[in-house]
């Protein structure tokens, strides 16, 4: 897999050693995420408690590349609103699957609604780390 996306549950995983984080830590280092998915994972985390530099160390330690979210995919994350809406999809959801998109990429998540239908719709592999069950 070449240089795969990862939303901000699949990182959540990853740290909290959650069902999946497996495959999250198999695609390490050569991962991306994207900055607004970056923002989701970090307010996660302080919600926990974590405080926000200690929340982006953790993050960095990963060795991930941040990507920051462009007028682009701002633009291809707004046009899948209307492609999406069915399916519950957040303003995250939607710029973890542009960024995929954009660079042709696998986007790996642990959200079960991330399922066949918002693949084909968002023109985008995805790769869930956990069954669907």
């Amino acid at each position: 897999m070449n240089e795969p996306v990862l939303d901000a549950s699949a990182v959540l995983a990853l740290l909290n050693r959650e069902p999946g984080h497996e495959t999250v830590s198999a695609v390490l280092p050569a991962a991306l995420i994207g900055s607004v998915n970056l923002t989701e994972v970090i307010s996660k985390l302080c919600e926990r408690g974590v405080p926000p530099d200690a929340a982006m160390q953790a993050i960095q330690c990963l060795g991930v590349e941040i990507v920051p979210h462009s007028e682009g995919l701002a633009l291809r994350a707004g046009a899948l609103r209307p492609l999406t809406k069915a399916f519950g999809l957040s303003l995250g959801d939607r710029a973890c699957l542009a960024l995929g998109w954009e660079r042709g990429t696998t986007v790996v998540t642990a959200e079960r609604h991330l399922d066949d239908r918002v693949e084909a719709a968002a023109e985008v592999r995805i790769l869930r780390i956990r069954n669907a069950g």
